[in-house]
């Protein structure tokens, strides 16, 4: 779609306020239903636009967010443990994710000279051309975040870590 033609605007009601609505007369008022479904519907919105942004690098956003962690770490390498860990999903999901990523020249595998039966992924030249950039188209669309300002952001961010913590995604300080 071209940045000059209009976008279609939907529907002309909130249907997360509708379903709310039917929801109180049917069952009562349970304000973690709306909550729930809209952070669902924001995470649909959000990741495509982000995926959008990252599909012309070859990425998803899985695949960027391994690449940025790899960059982050001291020599651009980490077990893939670390990186199931860091990123908070599953193995397999890990190992499906670097092998793209190897498939793609951005990222190398070899093996883990501290843990004989472990790999460590390695991000290439590429790689670190293809995050940066691909950073910077991300930057420039707010990460999806432009209806928000930083203060915003922040509060969203503090809105949400509770959940983070009680799901033991990491020990609160």
């Amino acid at each position: 779609m071209s940045d000059d033609v209009p976008k279609p605007l939907g529907l002309p009601f909130d249907p997360i306020a509708r379903a709310d609505e039917l929801w109180k007369q049917r069952w009562g008022s349970v304000p973690s239903m709306a909550a729930i479904t809209s952070i669902m519907r924001a995470q649909q919105i959000l990741l495509g636009e982000v995926d959008a942004v990252v599909k012309p690098y070859g990425l998803t956003f899985a695949r960027y967010e391994a690449l940025v962690l790899l960059t982050f770490s001291k020599a651009g390498e980490l077990p893939m443990s670390k990186i199931g860990e860091r990123l908070m999903v599953h193995p397999t999901s890990v190992t499906n994710t670097v092998d793209r990523l190897v498939r793609s020249g951005l990222v190398a595998k070899r093996p883990n000279p501290n843990d004989g039966r472990g790999t460590l992924a390695v991000i290439t030249d590429k790689g670190r051309e293809v995050v940066d950039a691909a950073t910077r188209d991300l930057m420039a669309m707010d990460f999806g975040l432009g209806a928000y300002d930083a203060e915003e952001c922040g509060e969203i961010f503090a809105l949400l870590r509770p959940l983070r913590v009680s799901a033991h995604d990491f020990a609160e300080d």
